[in-house]
């Protein structure tokens, strides 16, 4: 049979996999689902099946993909193996060899089948060429779907019942259909069927059975209740919620992870308004939408006014009295609220100055002390950091000073998220000046990726200090992050101060406030590793630098070896390295910067593998003229010397894009000093001479970037 006949037999059908399961955790449901099916393409595409399009499902009790027109198996491979040669494959006599037959046997033919080919040379070989017959799509199918799900980003998983199988929930039941055919399989426990179920209540979990994967998510719409495409799910409930604000007279508060985490826990959503006292409209904006999205996962309502005495929540049934389901909710809410208008009025009856005392009582780590000597060493660092950036001083100590005190607080210990915010309402409640009540709210900022950065100097300074205070003393601790573990945050602390200095252009010696956030840290010996500490630190915030820099690569047009360029030089101040790698990506894109770049690595290998480079670069400022016998070497020296001052004196202004114009002026003497010169000449005298004059003219370039680390 001919290929191309064989390919014409290989069928098309769709193909459908539901796991179900109790109830997953919704704020990984998307992930999952997402994770589940690119696991599923990844594989069945190294299995030779592509897939050309695919539609992927997820409630809060199923995951499911379905992928359409898969192919009954994958096409035939045709197999060309090369042989031992002719001379090991048979003795003096003819016979076989051991190194023949076992070539013959795993090519799966007899040995008389195998034909022979010539190389270039004429050496003679044994040669097997065979198709290889794709496995049918069926029998794959089990492995990889066992292999997807074990790749599953699930964290902890659980097991059930008296079996080993782990999962991150408990496992009811599987359908695997290939057309109309189910797919045999045994996997997390369960047998393969065709079978799926309704919604819990609304279709009293009844079994449906699926005729084929294209009436899935129909079947489970129409019988059992299910809209089972996390996307349209999120969209209706989106759609009802505005709806329903909207004859509210009022909008609804909706964000993407408040809308993800509702979307991924009902099955059949139907939204429903409810209302609570007008009183409890005296407790702060944040106090009241914290206690109905994060912890009644509700939807708050406000108008341009202000907030309004009313919530919408999602509802997981189409109930025949949605007043009874409004009510209860109301009645669940009511004293949540309460909870908070007790904590406001108790925590206002000490002042936030007052609880100081206690954070000396309260341990922040067992190596570094208590939230007190904490807050101590954030104003230490504050102040530094003020004083440099031009933030009030006074104000900067007295924020630093309160900052943490309402982790102290009865509200922020009901209500972690608010830590800093409920510090700035009491704050202003006492009485303390606004830009120190600001501050105290902002210094925990950013919180997350494009979040908010503090709205004032003083909240950039006790920012600042309160991130290089936990970067220092977890680092000096010995706790730094390893793999995908970072317990103390600090990989969000680096991004937070690489944002807040470089978005608000903050020109701070970054080395030197690390070294003294380390020496700060009461850990024994920290003085003698505080530079080690300090360095270790300034390289995984440089980390987090590059990973931001290169993400848009595409706009700012740096890649790793321009960030690497720069990063060689270790310049104390972030806004330094920008100035160094935005001037670089100019001078790269010119004709002279590939040239000098492929120079510069020339110069960095002859001096590295040069016995006598170190010699030369220390005696570099002596350089002999006198020595310079070449005409070339003497036109590089003097144009060295007419460009230098300028260079170094652009360099101390920053003006790295003018060192570098005039930089570029080298590129003919440069050239024509490859050209023309032996730098390894037989003379030790002209050799070392000639070593130092190329050591100079690298540490020129040096001053701004290291330019034998960019490709050419």
């Amino acid at each position: 049979m001919s290929e191309s006949a064989a390919a014409a037999r290989i069928e098309r059908r769709d193909l459908l996999i539901e796991l179900g399961t109790e109830e997953l955790p919704p704020r990984a449901l998307r992930t999952l689902e997402l994770a589940l099916a690119e696991g599923l393409r990844t594989r069945l595409t190294q299995a030779g099946l592509a897939v050309a399009a695919m539609e992927s499902f997820a409630t809060p009790r199923r995951l499911a993909v379905h992928i359409r027109r898969l192919a009954s198996r994958p096409p035939d491979q045709l197999i060309k193996r090369r042989g031992p040669p002719l001379s090991a494959s048979f003795d003096a006599a003819g016979a076989p060899t051991r190194a023949a037959t076992a070539f013959a046997h795993s090519c799966g033919v007899a040995l008389e089948a195998l034909g022979r080919e010539r190389d270039v040379k004429g050496s003679e070989y044994l040669y097997f060429e065979g198709l290889k017959r794709g496995a049918a799509t069926m029998t794959l199918l089990p492995a990889v779907l066992q292999q997807s799900l074990d790749a599953l980003p699930t964290g902890k998983r659980m097991r059930w019942g008296s079996g080993d199988v782990q999962f991150v929930r408990p496992v009811h039941w599987l359908l695997i259909l290939y057309g109309r055919e189910v797919v045999p399989a045994s996997v997390l426990g369960v047998e393969s069927g065709a079978v799926s179920y309704g919604h819990r209540f609304m279709a009293a979990n009844r079994a449906l059975r699926i005729a084929s994967p294209a009436v899935y998510a129909k079947t489970l719409l129409t019988r059992g209740k299910v809209v089972a495409a996390f996307a349209a799910r999120r969209s209706s409930i989106r759609e009802q919620v505005e709806r329903l604000a909207a004859g509210l007279a009022g909008r609804a508060i909706i964000t993407d992870a408040l809308l993800d985490e509702v979307t991924a826990l009902v099955e059949w959503p139907v939204a429903l308004a409810g209302q609570f006292e007008q009183r409890f409209l005296s407790l702060p904006r944040e106090v009241l939408i914290s206690t109905l999205q994060e912890h009644q996962r509700y939807f708050a309502l406000e108008n341009d006014a202000g907030l309004l005495p009313g919530f919408i929540t999602i509802s997981n049934i189409d109930s025949l009295d949605p007043d009874v389901v409004r009510s209860g909710n109301e009645r669940v809410v009511r004293p949540r609220l309460a909870d908070a208008a007790f904590f406001w009025e108790q925590d206002r009856r000490q002042p936030l100055a007052a609880r100081r005392a206690g954070l000396d009582a309260v341990t922040f780590h067992d190596k570094l002390g208590s939230l007190g000597a904490r807050t101590d060493r954030i104003a230490v660092l504050a102040a530094v950091i003020a004083e440099q950036i031009g933030a009030d001083d006074a104000d900067t100590t007295r924020a630093a000073q309160l900052a943490k005190c309402d982790l102290l607080t009865a509200m922020v210990g009901e209500f972690p998220e608010l830590q800093g915010i409920m510090g700035r309402h009491y704050a202003l409640a006492d009485g303390e000046a606004a830009r120190v009540a600001e501050a105290i709210g902002d210094h925990y900022l950013p919180r997350g990726a494009g979040d908010a950065l503090p709205a004032s100097s003083v909240g950039d300074a006790v920012a600042l200090g309160d991130k290089l205070d936990t970067l220092a003393g977890i680092f000096a601790s010995g706790q730094k992050p390893s793999g995908n573990s970072d317990p103390f945050g600090l990989r969000r602390a680096a991004i937070g101060v690489l944002r807040i200095v470089l978005e608000h252009r903050l020109d701070l010696n970054l080395v030197e406030l690390i070294e003294r956030a380390v020496r700060l840290q009461p850990i024994a010996g920290i003085d003698t590793e505080a530079g080690l500490v300090a360095a270790t630190i300034y390289g995984f915030v440089m980390e987090r630098a590059r990973a931001q820099y290169l993400e848009r690569a595409a706009d700012n047009g740096i890649s790793t070896e321009m960030f690497d360029a720069v990063l060689a030089t270790r310049p104390d101040s972030l806004l330094d390295f920008d100035a160094r790698l935005r001037a670089l990506v100019a001078f790269v894109a010119r004709p002279e910067g590939a040239s000098l770049a492929a120079a510069n690595k020339r110069i960095a290998n002859i001096l590295r593998k040069s016995a006598a480079a170190s010699a030369a670069a220390e005696s570099a400022p002596a350089l002999d003229d006198a020595l310079l016998r070449e005409d070339a070497e003497r036109e590089l020296r003097q144009a060295l010397l007419a460009l230098r001052e300028q260079v170094v004196a652009a360099v101390n202004a920053r003006d790295y894009a003018r060192a570098l114009d005039l930089l570029a002026e080298l590129k003919p003497p440069v050239d024509a000093f490859f050209d023309r010169v032996l730098v390894n000449d037989a003379d030790p005298a002209l050799r070392n001479n000639r070593l130092a004059l190329l050591a100079e003219l690298r540490a020129l370039f040096c001053g701004i970037a290291d330019l034998s680390r960019l490709p050419g």
